[in-house]
């Protein structure tokens, strides 16, 4: 039984999420709470929202126990890239490319 959450193009890139989502992969998800409260990160609250959604799916969709659930798979890929244009010198135009993130969590039992 696994019990998953995912967060389609978050306004983060997958570069900066990758660095917060390694500390917490293969933890249980008290102490992975733990790390994201306490990391200075910008994807740590992002992650922290989503990881207490995939919880909540743990608990009330799949009747899995809270205190035996831990981080099976996290991972993100990189979502699609907004163009804006930035006016430049001498009239000229320079690109800026917003990028995005999808981020999903699949938390598994203990036995």
């Amino acid at each position: 039984m696994e019990a998953r959450a995912k967060l389609s193009h978050a306004r983060i890139s997958a570069r900066k999420v990758k660095i917060v989502i390694d500390l917490i992969r293969g933890k249980d998800v008290k102490e992975a709470m733990a790390i994201l409260k306490f990391t200075p990160k910008a994807a740590s609250p992002i992650v922290e929202k989503l990881l207490k959604s995939a919880i909540a799916n743990a608990e009330n969709n799949h009747n899995m126990n809270v205190d035996k659930l831990y981080i099976a798979e996290i991972y993100a890929n990189q979502g699609i890239t907004m163009k804006r244009i930035r006016a430049a010198t001498q009239g000229r135009a320079n690109r800026i490319r917003k990028r995005t993130s999808h981020i999903e969590i699949v938390l598994k039992e203990r036995e």
